[in-house]
């Protein structure tokens, strides 16, 4: 599932390539993953696309009247979420269309947006005004943005830390892969809770999480399986991954073999030598472990 690194890098192009553009025409085909395709089918013909940006996981195209193009309004978007095999690509009219293209929006300069998802675990929806504004406030901070001392408090819960870096109404556009690659640079693990990390440790994975989202957005993202950006092509970040995914790999700090466990309800990748377990959450673990071998 693409996160905030892969949302970016196709927010960043998508700006650069269509921002600007004019959709004439729309023709939507499946639409079991749109909120309201009979909105979009009778809003969008005749918007300008004025802005493209990421918000959290989510792509957020800014949407005016041709009439109202040199002004400022935010009254209404189309947000898009790139689910699992989601693209959002701009190509030629003359090129011809791939296989599970859903949604096809006509520019004003002889190309086509394409909305194309295999598996259309995707969600676009066409948000104006009130509507798009209480969408917005569903979502927490963005971690690039967010200052030290708000994250210590948006993570100061008793909640897992691996829970509350995933939880969108906290932070808004981290995933599975940048939460456990943060946690283990901060050498943090991630069944401890929010509340009882100390303010050292909370700096430490302030830094973390930022330093790592802003190396990953430098190499476009993870291509774990499907992620492809706008332009097509693949994301480079996989390469430098320290834990993800790496489980009975040595760990890149201190050789101690990688492990996974699940942390509120999601496979995490950690080093039980560089990021020391809570107390009492071995023994958790392991009843837990117990249980579901005897279900």
């Amino acid at each position: 599932m693409p996160e905030l690194p892969e949302v970016e890098t196709v927010a960043r192009e998508l700006q650069k390539a269509v921002a600007g553009r004019r959709i004439l025409s729309i023709t939507i085909g499946k639409s079991d993953f749109i909120d309201n395709a009979a909105d979009i089918e009778r809003e969008l013909p005749g918007r300008i696309i004025r802005e493209v940006r990421r918000y959290g996981k989510f792509l957020l195209l800014r949407l005016t009247a041709a009439e109202k193009a040199e002004q400022q309004d935010d009254e209404s978007a189309l947000l898009v979420h790139l689910g699992m095999t989601g693209m959002l690509w701009p190509r030629p009219v003359s090129e011809p269309q791939l296989k599970h293209t859903h949604v096809v929006m006509s520019l004003d300069d002889g190309r086509e947006l394409r909305f194309i998802d295999a598996r259309r675990f995707g969600r676009i929806a066409y948000l104006a005004k009130e509507v798009l504004q209480k969408e917005l406030l569903r979502f927490g901070a963005d971690p690039l943005e967010v200052g030290r001392e708000e994250f210590q408090q948006r993570m100061d819960r008793r909640a897992r830390v691996k829970a509350l870096l995933l939880d969108q109404r906290v932070l808004r556009g981290v995933g599975n892969i940048y939460a456990d690659e943060s946690l283990w640079k901060a050498q943090i693990h991630p069944a401890h809770l929010g509340a009882r990390l100390s303010p050292t440790q909370m700096k430490d994975l302030y830094r973390a999480l930022q330093d790592i989202l802003k190396k990953a957005i430098e190499l476009r993202g993870s291509s774990i399986s499907d992620f492809l950006d706008a332009d097509g092509q693949p994301g480079e970040y996989q390469r430098h991954h320290r834990v993800y995914g790496r489980e009975g790999k040595s760990c890149a700090r201190c050789k101690t073999l990688i492990r996974r466990v699940i942390v509120a309800g999601r496979s995490s990748y950690f080093c039980p030598n560089c990021q020391k377990a809570p107390r009492g959450w071995k023994r958790m673990a392991k009843r837990k472990t117990k249980k579901s071998g005897t279900s």
